[in-house]
């Protein structure tokens, strides 16, 4: 699920299940908040939900720059856009990192409009990770 915030990233571990869930960051989230800023965010929300898994995705949209600083700033996963000029040097640098790099972004539920104090978003969120089943793996590109 796309989170923009630290609630969203909460909001969607507190009620995802024994699956997990996949945090995806806004399209190109590197460039507007940094990726220490995200990297940040994943790590309060795991720190919140010990017990829940979670993957992490960064979208750096289509700068190469900013992928690399991604990876030696410790994403695990990194969205580069195929367009990059650069990409089969970021691919490089990724797989050596043991980071995976994505060229599209999956399929996910935005969560810019989702208030996690209501209990009628809360359950549309609830409802929607119940309806892909395992939600770390639904709509997920292969690794590059």
């Amino acid at each position: 699920m796309v989170v923009h915030g630290l609630a969203h990233a909460l909001a969607a571990l507190a009620l995802a299940g024994p699956a997990g869930v996949l945090l995806l960051s806004a399209p190109d989230a590197a460039a507007r908040a940094g990726a220490g800023w995200f990297l940040a965010l994943v790590r309060l929300a795991r720190a919140a939900h010990p017990a829940r898994p979670c993957d992490a995705a960064l979208d750096c949209g289509a700068q190469a720059g900013l992928a690399l600083g991604a990876i030696r700033a410790g994403a695990e996963i990194v969205i580069l856009s195929r367009v990059c000029p650069a990409f089969g040097a970021v691919a490089s640098a990724a797989s050596e990192a043991g980071v995976t790099l994505w060229d599209s972004r999956p399929a996910a539920l935005d969560l810019a409009d989702h208030d996690p104090r209501s209990r009628d978003a809360n359950k549309k969120l609830a409802d929607w990770l119940s309806a892909i089943g395992s939600p770390r793996d639904a709509g997920m590109p292969p690794p590059r």
